[in-house]
């Protein structure tokens, strides 16, 4: 296999995450690696509602913190929460002198939308629903001007080097297919996003299927978190994949839920109705697919003529899939948007793998608890880029310059078998979905092992494995419902305070070795 060194620090995700952590490493020469070309492939860029954060009374930190630590369901770590929310101010006016078009009013100040439990209207956005690709658009520009910082597009991470205890580099393949190739640099950070594309149905770019925190999982990392995804209640239901999105804007806006039948289905369900926390208005969602009754959003009173101005992402998607939201309310379907969990890091961004860091989607903080409050993901992906750099920064001291790299690409390697991807996406759907059983997730974790017994030697389907082998297991092991997490075995409210759980994926292994024998 190929070897090739470079005294880089090794970024691996250009999502905004690693873009903004390679431009707050710099002068430190970076590799920043992208399995797509730039700005295509990344969660980030499809972010639409925007960035929380506070930027004017009466809204405070002390509230942001506030409403995190409730959506959260009672494991976010309230440390976490309030130093992440009074850190945002400084990230918006930093991304700003960067170059992103936040909304302004006449006086400069910052238009800010509201959604789903969030006490004020504190969503930093940028043209309605454009703010993940505006802000990626702006960091891009940024990154493609930085002279320390080499690009390397087209190239997929499947296995991290360890030598002498220590993360040394990472293992390569190119996207589209090719033999491996090692790299080694003088640190790594892992900003590869979630685990949306192991669903069936998900708002995520589908080639985001949790390859990158399993990897880690497979060099020993500990994990945290892994039961709770996130599943997005107003994903356009139209039969396509990945599914658009109906920003939690629209609600934000006072656009209603209704079934087939035109009732609305969120009254009496929670007092903030549309409003209320994700998981609830998901399992609302996804109670009324199950039962026939055809879920739909409706805009038409509260935006009407306004909505293919305010919201051009999502008039662009209507108008795709042939519906007129001006005319007809628009189907929705609960789908996996955000993962929650990931590899455990600390306040500087640290696994427990020395010389690994990580930071956005991919790791898990401890700030989004059982559900993540809406616009919050941004936000801590800003929060620790910028300090998973810094403390890259001063672990290495000054670097030197170091020359770019330039990688062969070679025939072979092994691919992922689609026909095993679907069974994956497919099992993960139904045992660790929206609504979960003690059945349904033994199932799914027989079906994983399954689908890993019939291509052993591929590295990308064993991360793929590994990651959603980690959710089944967690999910297993917590015996209550909390936030995004919700069996139908332990449907009662859970006590207030909870416990983060922490897993490897031996112990997860483990685990699933228990269901694999057929019984007697």
């Amino acid at each position: 296999m190929q070897t090739l060194s470079t005294g880089r620090v090794i970024v691996l995700g250009a999502g905004l995450a690693g873009l903004y952590a390679a431009l707050a490493l710099a002068p430190r020469p970076v590799l920043l690696i992208s399995p797509d070309p730039l700005g295509q492939g990344a969660s980030s860029a499809w972010a639409q509602g925007g960035v929380a954060a506070v930027m004017a009374p009466p809204d405070s930190a002390e509230a942001h913190a506030a409403d995190t630590l409730r959506a959260g369901a009672g494991i976010v770590d309230a440390e976490v929460a309030h130093a992440v929310t009074a850190e945002a101010r400084e990230h918006i006016l930093a991304l700003t002198r960067l170059g992103a078009p936040f909304d302004r009013d006449a006086d400069g100040g910052y238009l800010q939308s509201r959604e789903a439990a969030h006490g004020f209207a504190r969503v930093v956005r940028v043209g309605g629903d454009q703010a993940g690709a505006a802000i990626m658009r702006a960091l891009i520009d940024q990154v493609r001007a930085t002279p320390s910082i080499q690009l390397l597009e087209g190239w997929s991470a499947i296995g991290l080097q360890q030598s002498l205890g220590r993360v040394t580099g990472i293992e390569i393949a190119p996207t589209a297919g090719g033999a491996p190739l090692r790299l080694t640099g003088v640190a790594c950070l892992l900003a590869g996003g979630g685990s949306g594309g192991l669903y069936a149905l998900t708002t995520n770019p589908v080639r985001i299927r949790g390859q990158v925190a399993g990897m880690a999982a497979r060099a020993g990392a500990v994990m945290a978190d892994m039961e709770f995804v996130q599943f997005h209640p107003t994903a356009i239901d139209v039969g396509l994949d990945p599914a658009p999105l109906a920003t939690e804007a629209l609600r934000g806006e006072g656009a209603v839920l209704v079934n087939r039948l035109g009732k609305r289905f969120m009254q009496g369900l929670h007092p903030d109705m549309e409003l209320a926390p994700r998981d609830v208005v998901a399992r609302a969602v996804y109670a009324q697919s199950q039962a026939g009754l055809r879920p739909m959003l409706d805009t038409r009173a509260a935006l009407g003529p306004r909505l293919p101005a305010d919201f051009p992402a999502v008039a662009a998607a209507c108008e795709r899939a042939g519906l007129d939201p001006l005319a007809q309310p628009i189907p929705v379907a609960a789908a996996a948007h955000y993962h929650m969990g990931g590899i455990t890091t600390d306040a500087a961004g640290r696994s427990s793998l020395p010389g690994l860091w990580a930071c956005g989607e991919v790791a898990s903080t401890g700030l989004h608890g059982a559900n993540r409050l809406a616009s919050n993901g941004l936000l801590e992906a800003l929060v620790y880029a910028r300090r998973a750099a810094e403390d890259i920064a001063r672990t290495l001291g000054d670097l030197p310059k170091a020359p770019e790299i330039t990688p062969h690409r070679e025939a072979g390697g092994d691919s992922p078998d689609p026909a095993l991807i679907t069974r994956l996406r497919l099992a993960m759907t139904a045992g660790a979905g929206v609504i979960r059983t003690p059945q349904g997730m033994q199932d799914t974790l027989r079906e994983i092992a399954a689908i890993e017994t019939a291509q052993p030697g591929c590295a990308a389907l064993r991360n793929m494995t590994a990651t959603a082998t980690l959710i089944a297991a967690a999910a297993l092991s917590r015996r209550e419902s909390r936030g995004a997490h919700f069996r139908a075995d332990s449907p009662e409210p859970p006590v207030a305070i909870g416990q983060r759980s922490r897993m490897t994926l031996d112990q997860a292994l483990s685990l699933r070795a228990t269901f694999q024998k057929e019984p007697a």
